[in-house]
């Protein structure tokens, strides 16, 4: 497994060892002594899973302290353009995201940690996107940030998307007070 920083402090880009041949492929997408070697302290105890037709927007989403998950993400089948973006108050990057493209081909996936909202568009139809979280799901504590912020810039790469009513509203960036911190 390597881990591969991004620009953004502790967000990382975890890329698998796959094996294949005219079987199939094999590969881990979790070895817990392969992040602790990384620096990535995860305790992992929920995992979803989603399924979205092509076009759609999910996120930015977050959960607040005392219940704010990390999340490992990937794509079991089809592509999607993954976000994180930086909430950390007193972070070099608050307010800048991350994108890369996570799909069934290349089993690409990101490290998002506590402290980032969280978001995707699915570019193909049937599109399976698997979340393995730090913590479980806490209405009472779950956010967003607006997902077409134009002060974000973030080239979703849909156009028309297909939304939730709770991301069709959220505050803008500026709105926004952190509950979170950024931590050297």
């Amino acid at each position: 497994m390597k881990f591969i920083p991004t620009p953004i402090p502790d967000l990382c880009i975890v890329q698998p060892n796959v094996f294949g041949d005219e079987r199939g492929y094999f590969f881990e997408s979790f070895n817990k002594s392969h992040f602790t070697n990384a620096g990535i302290e995860a305790e992992f105890i929920q995992d979803n899973e989603s399924l979205s037709s092509r076009g759609v927007v999910r996120g930015l989403h977050f959960q607040s302290p005392p219940t704010a998950q990390g999340k490992l993400v990937r794509v079991q089948k089809g592509r999607v353009l993954d976000i994180a973006l930086d909430i950390r108050k007193g972070s070099p990057t608050y307010g800048e995201h991350f994108s890369i493209e996570l799909n069934s081909v290349n089993k690409t996936m990101l490290w998002i940690p506590p402290g980032f909202a969280h978001g995707f568009a699915t570019l193909e139809d049937d599109t399976v996107f698997l979340y393995k979280c730090t913590n479980t799901y806490s209405p009472e504590h779950e956010g967003n940030i607006l997902w077409n912020d134009p002060a974000l810039a973030i080239d979703w790469g849909v156009h028309h998307p297909k939304l939730s009513k709770k991301d069709e509203e959220g505050p803008l960036l500026k709105d926004f007070n952190s509950p979170f911190t950024y931590e050297k």
